[in-house]
């Protein structure tokens, strides 16, 4: 996908274009008052404040053919220099912008550009000409609070893009039809992965039978993975008292991002954003030694965040989570070792799902920003130094990024680009110094002295959520076989004359642990073969005269026309080969 933003000339008919859309609406609603309308990666939206009135999908198509009104009216787009005092006079009467106005600085150029009957505050480039802007398409309308900020009125947003020519924008709405249909919302509901109730709350999914075993499906490949190199899995509650998190500085620091506290016998109790906190006191609870480091705690836990309405995303951004969360415990020598040992961790797990187009991302501190960082400069640059460092004697390739870190230190993300553009976090790699401080967590180094240990969280599948939202949009719904709720649907020709058979097939794959249902309904053959498929199931197996006669199963595998006859125990071994070695088609 075409990065709108970073593409100068595609950046500036986009945000013209989103003057065009502001012009077209003023026109349709004399009413309307208007905030921000910038281009962004995915093209233009504009802000505006309609009154009663609510924008529809269905109003869009009028907004367009006013706008192209307005394009073929072949306008010069005009700008102007003001005063502050000349544009606080000419914008009088909108809000949103003698706002904006008011906080200009007096030496600030303010300027404005006019196109026809239509002028608006902006500082521009724009286009020559309305005539330039021919190719565009509205997308969607959504709501958007003012400024960002959830105590302020929700504005209705509207969004497009626009393109130079109508090949590229063909191409670029064929790219949208894609995401669409890849879209794990739309292929969770399809499927029966997981399902969403207001009645039980905005972003809290429930994940249904087929999402669940997913879900364990997942959760047993890390955990085995994690027991091989020593992980030592654990159980803690999902909620803990406010003052675990004062002491771990998460209540200072991400407050606003917690459900609010509950007050019960005179303590209070959160629901816990992560589980650290928890981790930290599972340590102190035993001594320990340098000899028993490095420890490694690792949990598949349930937490809560109290996302903002409009970043909810399905199951990529709920309210609640599910991690695979790991802390380590060790000695500073220790570091470079068990670094290493996590990114060789996460390169063997993208191996196994075969994911190659990602990046790793130095994630640091913003020096100016205190409140959202824990304020001490010789812990953050010792904890950025040692991490740099380690990340190049490691020949690992990354690129930094200001304002990414975790309050309490410096990590390494794994970014993904998803099928559907998003940026995805899949995989994170932390460096603490901060929390064992504040804990007063101790080991018992070679000389019999207390050392602090530092701590490495990481989560190698991140969100289990997250994850399976990026492998649906990945994969199309097209989950590898292992992963699949239903692996095989065997469909007797005839319930009737092959319906005994299909069961004893059916008795032979589940002994080996494979997941199978049976398709004997009283429909036609070519139906069921069709919402096997629907359903995206890996395998079919259609069974006959022949097959019964020969003790034989015809299978076909999702999306191919090819048809291979074989023994039951011929099936078996392999589909068992392709569950064990993670075999993709």
């Amino acid at each position: 996908m075409i990065n709108i933003k970073e593409d100068e000339k595609l950046s500036v008919m986009n945000h013209s274009c989103a003057h065009l859309l502001a012009q077209a609406v003023k026109h349709l609603y004399p009413n309307a008052l208007f905030w921000v309308g910038p281009a962004i990666e995915e093209g233009f939206y504009y802000d505006i404040d309609l009154g009663d009135v609510t924008i529809t999908e269905e109003d869009l198509e009028k907004i367009e053919k006013e706008m192209k009104k307005c394009s073929k009216s072949a306008k010069n787009i005009v700008r102007r220099e003001l005063s502050k005092q000349e544009a606080l006079d000419m914008f009088k009467d909108n809000p949103y912008k003698v706002e904006l106005i008011e906080k200009m600085d007096d030496s600030e150029v303010i300027s404005c550009y006019t196109q026809g009957d239509f002028t608006d505050l902006c500082r521009g480039p724009h286009v020559e000409n309305t005539k330039m802007l021919k190719y565009f398409k509205l997308l969607k309308v959504s709501g958007a609070y003012y400024k960002g900020d959830s105590k302020n009125k929700v504005l209705q947003r509207i969004y497009g893009v626009c393109f130079d020519s109508e090949e590229d924008l063909n191409k670029h709405l064929e790219y949208l039809e894609e995401c669409k249909q890849r879209d794990h919302r739309k292929l969770g509901k399809e499927l029966g992965i997981f399902m969403f109730s207001d009645l039980v709350g905005r972003g809290l999914p429930m994940w249904l039978p087929n999402g669940f075993i997913v879900r364990r499906s997942l959760s047993d490949y890390i955990m085995n993975k994690e027991l091989e190199l020593g992980y030592k899995h654990v159980l803690t509650p999902s909620l803990g008292n406010v003052d675990l998190y004062k002491t771990s500085g998460h209540w200072d620091h991400y407050k606003e991002d917690m459900f609010p506290a509950m007050e019960l016998d005179d303590e209070a109790y959160v629901l816990r954003p992560m589980n650290c906190p928890h981790h930290m006191m599972m340590y102190k609870n035993s001594l320990h030694s340098y000899r028993n480091l490095p420890l490694r705690i690792a949990e598949v836990a349930t937490d809560f965040r109290y996302e903002a309405s409009g970043a909810l995303c399905g199951i990529e951004r709920a309210r609640t989570f599910t991690q695979n969360d790991s802390h380590i415990f060790c000695t500073p020598s220790q570091i470079k070792q068990e670094f290493e040992g996590v990114v060789k961790l996460i390169l063997d797990v993208y191996k196994d799902f075969g994911f190659e187009n990602y990046e790793f991302r130095l994630s640091l501190r913003d020096k100016n920003d205190k409140e959202k960082y824990f304020d001490n400069d010789e812990m953050w640059d010792k904890a950025e130094n040692e991490l740099r460092k380690v990340l190049k004697e490691l020949n690992i390739d990354f690129y930094e990024a200001e304002g990414e870190a975790a309050f309490y230190g410096p990590k390494l993300d794994v970014q993904v680009k998803s099928a559907i553009g998003h940026d995805v976090t899949l995989s994170t790699c932390q460096l603490d110094f901060l929390l064992p401080e504040r804990f007063e967590l101790n080991y018992i180094d070679e000389n019999g002295e207390k050392q602090r240990p530092v701590v490495i969280h990481r989560a190698i599948l991140g969100s289990l959520d997250r994850f399976v939202a990026f492998m649906l949009e990945e994969t199309k719904g097209k989950l590898p076989l292992w992963l699949s709720p239903v692996q095989i649907d065997i469909i007797p020709v005839s319930g009737e004359h092959q319906g005994e058979y299909a069961y004893e097939v059916k008795d032979a794959l589940e002994k080996a642990g494979i997941r199978v249902e049976v398709d004997d309904r009283n429909e036609k053959l070519g139906y069921r073969m069709r919402e096997a498929q629907t359903r995206k199931i890996p395998y079919s197996l259609v069974l006959g005269d022949n097959e019964k006669e020969n003790k034989t199963v015809t299978f076909r595998r999702y999306q191919s026309e090819d048809k291979t006859t074989v023994t039951i125990e011929e099936f078996v071994k392999l589909i068992k080969d392709e569950i064990d070695n993670k075999i993709r088609h």
